[in-house]
């Protein structure tokens, strides 16, 4: 209903657009004033007659006469008034708060929006438009509403009463409705403009008034456990439009989720915690809910709840990790793995249903020698789901409880692994089970590494409370897919034993490669004959995981493809039997092993022209990273935490990439060789029979710690990698 106050602002200013009396003439006004927004420039008007234009135009006042729109136009103009002024209103305050407009020109705008919501309450007419049938109204209202909001609370502090009033009550008693979704996605719009902001001391108080009506609306949306909660679930979302709203609920949690990572130590609201409270009832969605969507949608929220990367696609990863937890933080994500894994152990695995490869937001039609691809988001979703509910169980139960014996673990494993085999054809001729990783996380660097490391901590966690020999840890490992020497192995081998990309993903923001890394060391010190046997076995099993330029993407990091290839009796690696004390010599690695990201050989600057082509294998993630020296120096040997760092704005990659790579090298030539040598001589001594595989890679982290400490020594890494040396000179 239209507030009184905006009823007398009507009346007063309905004089001021008399002089355009026709609506065709306050549309051109309209379209006008946009241009001069657009541009920066000053309308013709005075300010009080265009807060009447806008306010007649939003609130619909028939006009003298009834022309029509230009020709072609079947829409009755008034309707198409509405549109603009909503829109000019979203666009004018936009422009002011990013102050992009000459000072007085924005001036000019300012006083058009006091006049417009202190004198016309303009923010009543503007929410009253979100219960409009018209969908495509709706959304422009609360476009430009949450503009409006986000407006006033960055000028003046102050929260708009009129809109959190409608919110609180849609989330209270509106069904699905154009309301709800409109009021959903404005909070929704609102709360990422304040955190990508940095306006995190607003979002408390902005927040607080929503917590007990959004805990409401979750209730209702995701009941608790219980023989109806199926039911109502199926209820809830089983129109289409109720299935888009239930999305925007999801795009609501994840960002009330990541606000709870940003906002850190600071009291936490219940709100910002539902989807760790409610995840029971989200994994009941993935496996009930008729609309595929819906149950995507819903698993990437869980996903990304249990990486700690909510809001990962519109906030910084500096942003999500700069607090400290909230107090709650670590029995939440307890109760969100354990979640995941009572589901998994009552069968929940069975009714999750995969979908046709996806295709520019819809289906790809493959022709028939293609075959049937499945999401490949949805099969990574569920395996990383359930891997790192294992390891956030292990480290938050310490063992006591939850992933406490060996039937456990593997019977988890054994479960993803008949769910995989039922949608990848390609995994059901894997003979080698720690290959699954590198063919299903291939295209995705940041899942990889983040499955290799959960794999990682499921194995050591067996490796301790098995009673088990290392002989038999590592079998049941392999049986298994979880022998961290063979993810190990098969990583260097997708990128061709290229100690350069390992560099890459050290300095890279964008995975827990170091950490990983950094663990595995640890591991690998004390189990060389682990690591040996896993490269006799790699060479021997056919398994061959090689790098190759794929033709269906030109993004960065998913450049590269994995590719599975198993033919009866290929060895792709030659094993030589050597004498006790006695190393091969290692074959130099040439140009032949593979792409290389970047080449340490090159001249002083980039080709230009290079770095326009996205296709191009030569150019290096590293060329994106520019940092100055000593900005940002983190302690790789603390505990398991995920590590980001800041990438500082310098100029320095060039030297990075090109001289102080070079200079030095003949002075430590003969030092590498007798490192090489001697730690060939290890591998022979500790397994009495070595390969190539283990003499590449031992190359290969000797050439990355030859790099790792010139770039130190020129103080031209971004950290400390202090301990990183120390792990690898001991390795």
């Amino acid at each position: 209903m239209v507030g009184l106050c905006g009823r007398v602002g009507m009346m007063e200013h309905t004089a001021s657009c008399r002089s355009l009396s026709t609506r065709r003439e306050r549309f051109d006004c309209l379209t006008h004033v946009y241009r001069c927004a657009q541009s920066g420039s000053r309308p013709s008007l005075s300010a009080v007659d265009l807060a009447g234009v806008i306010f007649s135009g939003v609130c619909g006042l028939p006009g003298a006469d009834r022309e029509c729109a230009p020709a072609g136009y079947d829409r009755d103009i008034s309707v198409e008034l509405t549109y603009i002024s909503v829109t000019l209103v979203e666009k004018i305050t936009s422009r002011l708060t990013c102050q992009s407009l000459p000072p007085a020109v924005a001036l000019y705008f300012v006083d058009t929006l006091t006049v417009l919501f202190q004198d016309m309450d303009l923010m009543s007419q503007l929410v009253h438009h979100f219960q409009a049938e018209d969908q495509v109204m709706s959304h422009l209202a609360a476009k430009s509403v949450s503009t409006c909001v986000f407006y006033h609370l960055h000028k003046s502090g102050a929260v708009s009463p009129v809109w959190e009033q409608t919110c609180v009550q849609a989330f209270h008693s509106s069904p699905p409705s154009t309301e709800l979704d409109a009021c959903l996605w404005s909070l929704t719009e609102v709360l990422k403009r304040l955190l990508k902001g940095a306006h995190q001391e607003i979002l408390g108080k902005l927040l607080a008034p929503f917590d007990s009506s959004l805990s409401a609306l979750c209730s209702k949306f995701l009941p608790e456990e219980g023989k109806d909660a199926t039911w109502c679930l199926m209820d809830v979302t089983s129109s289409r439009h109720e299935g888009t709203t239930f999305c925007l609920l999801l795009d609501l949690l994840e960002v009330l989720t990541a606000s709870g990572l940003i906002c850190g130590a600071g009291a936490c609201l219940q709100s910002q915690r539902l989807t760790h409270t409610h995840s029971s009832a989200l994994l009941t969605v993935i496996s009930c809910c008729s609309h595929y969507f819906v149950k995507k949608r819903a698993l990437l929220l869980l996903k990304r709840a249990v990486l700690q990367r909510a809001g990962e696609d519109w906030a910084s990863g500096e942003m999500l990790l700069a607090g400290l937890k909230y107090d709650h933080f670590d029995s939440d994500m307890s109760r969100l793995a354990q979640s995941v894994l009572t589901a998994v152990a009552a069968n929940w695995l069975h009714g999750v249903q995969v979908g046709s490869d996806s295709f520019f937001g819809g289906t790809r039609h493959f022709r028939g020698d293609e075959g049937h691809k499945p999401d490949c988001v949805m099969l990574r979703g569920v395996s990383l789901l359930l891997l790192k509910s294992m390891e956030l169980d292990i480290q938050t139960a310490g063992g006591t409880a939850g992933v406490d014996s060996t039937t456990q673990v593997y019977g988890y494993l054994q479960s993803l692994w008949g769910f995989l085999k039922r949608y990848n054809i390609q995994l059901m001729e894997v003979t080698h089970l720690c290959c699954w990783v590198s063919l299903l996380f291939g295209e995705q660097d940041d899942d990889m590494m983040e499955a290799a490391k959960a794999l990682l901590s499921v194995f050591l966690h067996h490796r301790m409370c098995s009673g088990l020999d290392d002989f038999a840890v590592l079998e049941a490992a392999c049986d298994s897919g979880c022998n961290p020497h063979c993810h190990f192995l098969l990583l260097l081998q997708s990128i061709s034993f290229d100690h350069s990309i390992l560099l890459d993903f050290l300095i890279s923001t964008e995975t827990c490669f170091l950490e990983y890394f950094v663990r595995y060391l640890k591991y690998l010190r004390t189990d060389w004959q682990g690591f040996s046997a896993a490269c006799l076995r790699i060479s021997a099993s056919g398994c061959h995981v090689s790098l190759r330029k794929s033709r269906t993407t030109s993004c960065g990091r998913d450049r590269f493809a994995l590719a599975h290839k198993r033919e009866p009796g290929q060895v792709n690696f030659s094993c030589s039997v050597q004498p006790t004390g006695v190393a091969s010599p290692v074959e130099k690695v040439g140009s032949a092993a593979g792409l290389r990201l970047v080449e340490y050989g090159s001249t002083d600057e980039s080709d230009p022209e290079s770095m326009d082509s996205q296709d191009d294998p030569q150019t290096s993630i590293c060329e994106k990273n520019r940092f100055s020296s000593g900005d940002v120096k983190e302690e790789i040997s603390g505990p398991a935490v995920r590590i980001r760092r800041k990438q500082p704005e310098s100029s320095h990659s060039t030297g990075l990439l090109s001289k102080s790579t070079l200079e030095g090298r003949s002075e430590e030539t003969s030092l590498l060789q007798t490192e090489q040598t001697s730690c060939l001589n290890m591998a022979a001594l500790s397994g009495h029979v070595t390969c190539e595989t283990s003499a590449r890679a031992v190359r290969c982290l000797l050439e990355l710690r030859e790099v790792v400490t010139r770039l130190q020594t020129k103080k031209l890494f971004p950290y400390n990698p202090s301990s990183l040396l120390k792990l690898l000179a001991q390795v």
